[in-house]
């Protein structure tokens, strides 16, 4: 199955890339405020007929969403961002991916993210581990010293006030799920996120953490991320190497 679908994403990566080279991108302001573009649209679309074509597993993406109603009794399905850091791709700083996950049972059991811009696919399989363009990560650092990641479009005084209360000093700034990317390969040692995320930003990132020794708290049950819900949005979470605690 990763076999198909590193050939989905890197094909919808092209897609996207056409557009990015473009002196103009497309925009348009979705009902939440949020930007969405043609690249979004048509990565969208190619990785729906895929999957369809390949899979018989319902899906969810983010400009496509299913009301809660429909996907309730769903066991088994895809999530799927097809343009993940809208911002990022705007602002031509290449921290954009395309992050597809399968959830079984309320977790995610596949991920895949890919990062065309930078020619970066991380992909993980429950129990078999996570890669980073083929090659096995895992985050087995031992800093005291902790690195932190921040989002490059949407830091928080939150944020800021937990990693001065922490004394970490040491942040890097980086786009969409590539920031717990980071954490999977031991690049940085925790990611706060006190903002809004949807279930689509992070499945696929989080299984590749999980597989890679960390985890990812949601701060009101202390618990790993859980998906399809109620509601699409994620509770503000942190995640972490496995040997740390900061709830």
């Amino acid at each position: 199955m990763l076999r198909e679908l590193e050939k989905i994403v890197r094909q919808a990566g092209d897609i996207i890339l056409t557009h990015y080279d473009k002196y103009d991108i497309d925009i348009n302001i979705k009902k939440d405020g949020s930007p969405v573009t043609k690249a979004d649209l048509d990565s969208e679309k190619y990785i729906k007929s895929q999957l369809e074509n390949y899979f018989r597993f319902p899906i969810v993406t983010e400009e496509s969403p299913v009301s809660y109603e429909d996907r309730k009794n769903w066991t088994k399905f895809w999530l799927i961002d097809p343009l993940d850091g809208t911002e990022d791709f705007i602002k031509k700083n290449n921290e954009f991916a395309i992050n597809i996950a399968l959830i079984e049972n309320s977790k995610p059991i596949i991920g895949v993210v890919f990062a065309p811009a930078l020619n970066l696919l991380y992909t993980s399989e429950l129990n078999k581990g996570s890669k980073k363009n083929g090659k096995r990560i895992y985050n087995n650092t031992q800093r005291k010293k902790i690195i932190a990641a921040e989002s490059r479009q949407n830091s928080t005084n939150a944020t800021k006030k937990f990693l001065s209360k922490n004394n970490i000093s040491k942040v890097i700034r980086l786009g969409s799920s590539l920031k717990l990317c980071a954490l999977a390969e031991g690049k940085i040692d925790i990611y706060p996120r006190f903002n809004g995320t949807k279930e689509w930003d992070t499945a696929a990132a989080h299984i590749v953490c999980n597989e890679a020794g960390c985890k990812v708290l949601d701060i009101e049950t202390n618990k790993e991320l859980i998906y399809n819900k109620e509601s699409i949005k994620n509770n503000f979470f942190i995640a972490s190497r496995k040997d740390l605690s900061y709830l």
